[in-house]
C-alpha cells in the first residue's frame, strides 16, 4: 500500500512529496506552501471542469453513435452527416482569420527545421542520448545501419565499407554544399583568407559555390585546425579533422568524421511512451526531468565490459568566419509531454480520497521543475529565451485546448512566472481536433509552439468515433484512406494560415522502424517536402540520417511555395477529412485471418512488456519479426481495429481469441532471450494476456478507445503482486 502525507488538504504519496519538497522546489525561489496550496486550488477549480469536458466527449460520442445506427441501412450521406456534426457541436465555426501571437520562442521553433525525437523520460539513458542527439556522426550512422543497403557483416572495421560510407557522405556534400569547381572527394586541405574558406584540390584551388555555407572553425590551443564548420538551411555540419585516426589518415584532407546537427528538439515524454501508474512512478519521471533541467542528470552505462558516466553534452565553442568566438548548442531543445485530460492519478488524492486529474499534477510539477533551467547559476541548459515547452496530447477540440491554456495560466500565477512563459505543443491526433484545427490553435494563440500530426492515435480515434458506421478497412489500407491524405495536407495549410511559419513548428509523425534506415532515407524526405519543420524519428541515429533530408530541402522556402500555391485555402476539404474509411469490398478468409493475427500480435507484443515490466516504449518485433518502435498509440489502433470488426460481425470472438492465444505463443518465442520476461502461454491467465483481451473484448468500457485505463489497472495489480512477493 502506498504511504501518503497530508499537504494543504491533499494526500500526497510519500515519494512524490519527498521529490517535490527535498529536490524539485529547492533553489527555485518558490515556497512549498505555494506549491501545495496552488495544487489544492487547481484541483478544486479544474477537476470539475476536467470532468465536464470528459462528459462532453461522451455525450458527443453517444450522439454520433446514435446517428450512425439510425442511418446504417441507407447509403452514407456526407452532407447530412456534416450538418449533424455542426448541430451537436462536434464541428465548431471557423474562427476569423488570425495570426498566432506566441512570443519569446527559441530558434529551434522559429528558424531551424530538423528532426525531432520523442523519448520516455523514465529511462535516463535514453533521455540523455536524445538530448545529446543534437549532434550525430554521419559516418557512424551510415556504417552501422542498412542505410547503404546492407548492415556490417562482422565486428571490426571493414575498409571497403568505410570507403563506401565516405563516398556517400562526400557526394552528399557535393549536393548540399557544392564547390565552385571540383568535388569534395578531391579536397586535400583548407586555407583561409579572412572570412573566405579556400579548399585545396589535387590540381589547384577552389571555394564553396555559396561562400555563406562556411560557418567557422575550431582550433586547439596551439592553433591546429580541428574542425571546419558548414551551415546548410540553418543546420551545421562539422568536418572533423584528425589524421591520427585510421579514417583521417586515409582521407586526403584528414577528415575523420562528419558530425551533423541532427535532433534539433526532443520531447521528454511523460505520456504515451511511459508506464507511470502511481506516485513512485511519477516521482521517478519527475526526477529525471529535474536532472535534465538542472543539467546534472547522470547515468552509468556499461558497454564492451566497461562502465562510464553519461551526462548532458556541453556546448561547442568555435570561431565564426569574422573571427568572433561563438557557441553551438550541444543539446536538443527539450520539451516535456504531459498526459492528456483523461486519466487521474493515485499519486495525489483529494480531501474525499479521490484521485486527482493527472494532467493538473503534471502541469504544475513539470513547470516547477523547469524553473531550474530558467534560474540556474551560469545560464540555461535548455532555452535561450526563457520559455518552458509543454506538449499537450489527446485534446478533443478547442474547448479542451482552452482548458489547457487556463491551467498553464494558473501555474504561472502560482509560480510567479510571466504570463505565457509556458508554450504549448498541440498534438493534432484526435479527430475533433483535426476537424477544428484552426479553432484549436486560436484557443492557445499566445502559447502554441507546435502542431503535429499523429497517424496512429488519429486512426484510433477515427475508428472509435465512427464505430457504429460500419466495418473499417484493414490497417494497411487505412494509410491510403482519403481522410489521411486530407489530414496531412490540412495540418500544414492551416498552420500556415494561422501564422505558424517563423513562430512555431509544423510537425509530422514517426518513422517507426529503427532498423529500416535505407527505407527511411528513401521515403522520409516526403516530410520536409510536405512543409514539416520537424518530423519524428525513432533514434539518434535516425535523426542524423534524417537531417540529410533537411540539407536537401529548404523547408521554409517550401512553406512559402505552399502558401503561394494555396493562397491560404487548404488543399483538402473538410468533407474529405470527414470521409469515413468504411470497408466497401469483400475480404478473403485469408485476408481476414492475417489482419486478426497482425493486430493480436501487435497488441500482445506491446502489452506484455507494459504490464509485466513497466516498459512503455520499446522496439517490439512485429508479426514478421521486424522491430518497430511501439507505444500506446500503436496499441490503440490495433485494438480498435479488432473491436470494430467484432462489433460488425466481420469476425467472431472465437476467431479472435484463438488468434490471441496463437500470437501469445509467438510473442513468448520472440522474447525468449529476455531473462525478465514472463511467458503468457500456455496458461493465458496472467495480467498481461488478460489486459490484451480486455482491450479487445471489453473495449466498449473505455472512452475513445484509449488503452490507458486497462493498462494502468493491470500494471498496478502486477506491482502489488511483486510488492507482496518481495
Amino acid at each position: 500500500m502506498d504511504t501518503y502525507v497530508t499537504r494543504s488538504g491533499l494526500r500526497i504519496e510519500q515519494s512524490l512529496a519527498d521529490l517535490v519538497e527535498r529536490e524539485a522546489v529547492v533553489g527555485t525561489g518558490v515556497e512549498l506552501g505555494q506549491v501545495w496550496d496552488g495544487l489544492a486550488g487547481m484541483v478544486r477549480d479544474f477537476a470539475p471542469r476536467n470532468a465536464a469536458l470528459l462528459a462532453e466527449r461522451a455525450r458527443i460520442h453517444q450522439l454520433i453513435d446514435s446517428w450512425h445506427v439510425r442511418e446504417r441501412e441507407g447509403e452514407h450521406d456526407p452532407v447530412s452527416y456534416r450538418a449533424y456534426l455542426e448541430e451537436i457541436g462536434y464541428l465548431v465555426p471557423e474562427p476569423a482569420p488570425f495570426t498566432i501571437e506566441t512570443a519569446g520562442v527559441d530558434p529551434e521553433f522559429t528558424s531551424i527545421a530538423g528532426p525531432q525525437l520523442v523519448v520516455p523520460i523514465t529511462n535516463a539513458r535514453y533521455a540523455l542520448n536524445a538530448a545529446n542527439a543534437r549532434w550525430g556522426s554521419l559516418y557512424d550512422a551510415l556504417y552501422g545501419t542498412d542505410a547503404l543497403g546492407s548492415v556490417p557483416a562482422a565486428p571490426g572495421y571493414d575498409t571497403a565499407r568505410g570507403a563506401e560510407v565516405i563516398r556517400w557522405a562526400k557526394s552528399h556534400l557535393d549536393r548540399v554544399a557544392p564547390l565552385a569547381a571540383g568535388r569534395w572527394a578531391d579536397v586535400t586541405g583548407f586555407t583561409f583568407d579572412g572570412p573566405i574558406l579556400g579548399l585545396i584540390l589535387k590540381g589547384g584551388m577552389t571555394a564553396l559555390d555559396r561562400p555563406a555555407d562556411f560557418a567557422g572553425t575550431v582550433r586547439d590551443a596551439d592553433g591546429t585546425l580541428k574542425e571546419v564548420l558548414l551551415k546548410v538551411h540553418g543546420l551545421h555540419i562539422r568536418l572533423i579533422l584528425d589524421p591520427s585516426t585510421a579514417v583521417g589518415a586515409s582521407d586526403p584532407a584528414g577528415i575523420s568524421d562528419m558530425m551533423l546537427e541532427a535532433a534539433i528538439s526532443t520531447i521528454m515524454d511523460m505520456e504515451d511512451s511511459v508506464a507511470c501508474v502511481d506516485g513512485p512512478d511519477k516521482a521517478h519521471a519527475y526526477r529525471n526531468w529535474l536532472g535534465l533541467m538542472k543539467g546534472d542528470l547522470v547515468e552509468t552505462v556499461s558497454k564492451g565490459g566497461q562502465s562510464f558516466a553519461r551526462k548532458l553534452a556541453p556546448d561547442i565553442a568555435y570561431t565564426d568566419p569574422q573571427g568572433t568566438p561563438q557557441r553551438l548548442k550541444g543539446r536538443a531543445l527539450m520539451l516535456v509531454r504531459n498526459v492528456g485530460h483523461l486519466m487521474t492519478t493515485p499519486a495525489v488524492l483529494d480531501a474525499e480520497g479521490h484521485e486527482i486529474p493527472e494532467g493538473v499534477l503534471d502541469a504544475l510539477i513539470s513547470v516547477l521543475i523547469a524553473l531550474h533551467d530558467l534560474r540556474r547559476p551560469g545560464g540555461s541548459v535548455n532555452t535561450a529565451t526563457g520559455s518552458i515547452y509543454v506538449v499537450k496530447p489527446k485534446m478533443h477540440g478547442p474547448d479542451e485546448v482552452a482548458f489547457a491554456d487556463d491551467i498553464f495560466t494558473r501555474v504561472e500565477e502560482i509560480l510567479g512566472l510571466p504570463r505565457y512563459t509556458v508554450k504549448i505543443g498541440i498534438m493534432d491526433e484526435e479527430r475533433r481536433t483535426s476537424v477544428n484545427l484552426a479553432a484549436c490553435i486560436a484557443a492557445a494563440r499566445h502559447r502554441v509552439c507546435f502542431i503535429n500530426t499523429g497517424f496512429l492515435d488519429r486512426t484510433g480515434d477515427e475508428t472509435s468515433t465512427s464505430m457504429e458506421a460500419g466495418p473499417m478497412v484493414p490497417k494497411a489500407e487505412m494509410k491510403r484512406a482519403a481522410w489521411l491524405g486530407a489530414y496531412e495536407l490540412r495540418n500544414v495549410d492551416i498552420g500556415l494560415a494561422c501564422g505558424l511559419k517563423g513562430r512555431a513548428q509544423i510537425g509530422k509523425g514517426m518513422w517507426a522502424a529503427p532498423d529500416k534506415m535505407a527505407d527511411m532515407l528513401a521515403q522520409k524526405i516526403a516530410h520536409p517536402m510536405a512543409g514539416a519543420t520537424c518530423a519524428w524519428v525513432p533514434s539518434p541515429t535516425a535523426a542524423t540520417l534524417h537531417a540529410t533530408h533537411y540539407h536537401i530541402v529548404d523547408v521554409f522556402r517550401r512553406l512559402d511555395d505552399i502558401a503561394r500555391e494555396t493562397g491560404g485555402t487548404p488543399r483538402a476539404s473538410l468533407d474529405q477529412l470527414l470521409t469515413i474509411p468504411l470497408l466497401t469490398h469483400p475480404l478473403s478468409d485469408d485476408e481476414i485471418e492475417a489482419e486478426i493475427e497482425n493486430c493480436a500480435q501487435g497488441i500482445l507484443g506491446y502489452v506484455v512488456r507494459w504490464v509485466n515490466q513497466g516498459v512503455g516504449c520499446s522496439k517490439v518485433p512485429d508479426i514478421n519479426d521486424v522491430g518497430l518502435m511501439e507505444d500506446r498509440a500503436t496499441c490503440r489502433i490495433s485494438s480498435q481495429a479488432l473491436v470494430n470488426w467484432l462489433h460488425h460481425g466481420v469476425v467472431d470472438n472465437g476467431q479472435v481469441m484463438n488468434a490471441m492465444r496463437r500470437m501469445a505463443e509467438k510473442v513468448d518465442g520472440q522474447n525468449a532471450g529476455d531473462p525478465d520476461y514472463r511467458p503468457m502461454a500456455p496458461e493465458f491467465g496472467g495480467h498481461a494476456f488478460q489486459a490484451a483481451c480486455d482491450l479487445v473484448f471489453n473495449d466498449g468500457n473505455w472512452p475513445s478507445g484509449y488503452t490507458e485505463p486497462t493498462l494502468h489497472y493491470r500494471r498496478r495489480q502486477v506491482k502489488a503482486r511483486q510488492a507482496g512477493e518481495a
